[in-house]
């Protein structure tokens, strides 16, 4: 989307003390689901260093022409924070207090609530702001109800431009070496599409659920396998316990 605006003066500041930030609820029950599937999985694959920073509906702001914005992407990851985390328990400035997001998602809902707004006045669009403004390198766009999902990376003149997905229908990531694709399954009490990472190889990163039933299969196959041997050891007359 080709935006022509007038020059906007962008600075990293803290927020005012008397800053309020907006506390509005998820547009969809599933949201919180979704986001926390997404860092799980990265946690447990050691992923995540002990600097970076995912969110979930989390504020991330810069100043505008002397005004404060402030946008809650579904969901975000932030490389590295360079300040100590009580620093950002609520909201992130980037640059100031670390780096630029790599990444920032929002989950459609029923709500409009302008995921490709392109809106240069203020209050911009989020479009608008996470391309000119943040100028996040991958906006993904991911439609839960439908299971469609859409990846949009920087290019040139800092601009957004769609990512054509591989064969399988991922898209690779680079700042996280992954691949992000849909994956149509059950979790908690939702079954549906559910966004997910895969290695380079082709291996899903696993929920803390699948680890455990994974854990628990390889336990049973290993006392069959236990147990067949007995009952051979005893068949040739020899007592397994000796």
């Amino acid at each position: 989307m080709v935006v022509t605006t007038a020059p906007i003066k962008v600075t990293w500041e803290k927020l005012p003390d008397d800053f309020v930030l907006p506390d509005e609820p998820v547009d969809n029950i599933n949201q919180p689901a979704l986001a926390a599937a997404l860092t799980e999985s990265l946690e447990l694959a050691g992923k995540l260093a002990p600097s970076s920073l995912t969110t979930t509906n989390y504020g991330i702001c810069a100043t505008l022409n002397n005004k404060v914005v402030v946008k809650a992407p579904d969901w975000s990851y932030i490389p590295t924070i360079r300040v100590p985390r009580d620093e950002v328990q609520r909201s992130y400035i980037p640059r100031l207090q670390g780096d630029l997001p790599a990444i920032v998602m929002e989950f459609l809902s029923e709500t409009e609530g302008g995921e490709y707004s392109i809106k240069p006045t203020y209050p911009p669009g989020k479009w608008f702001f996470y391309e000119r403004i943040l100028k996040v390198a991958n906006y993904v766009i991911f439609e839960p109800e439908k299971g469609t999902l859409e990846v949009y990376c920087l290019g040139d003149a800092d601009q957004y431009y769609l990512q054509e997905s591989n064969e399988l229908g991922r898209y690779w990531i680079p700042e996280l070496s992954l691949f992000l694709g849909i994956w149509e399954g059950s979790r908690g009490n939702w079954n549906g599409y559910w966004l997910r990472w895969w290695t380079e190889p082709g291996d899903l990163l696993l929920w803390g659920s699948e680890l455990a039933a994974q854990a628990q299969e390889a336990k049973e196959a290993a006392e069959v396998r236990a147990a067949k041997l007995a009952a051979q050891l005893r068949a040739a007359g020899i007592e397994p316990e000796a």
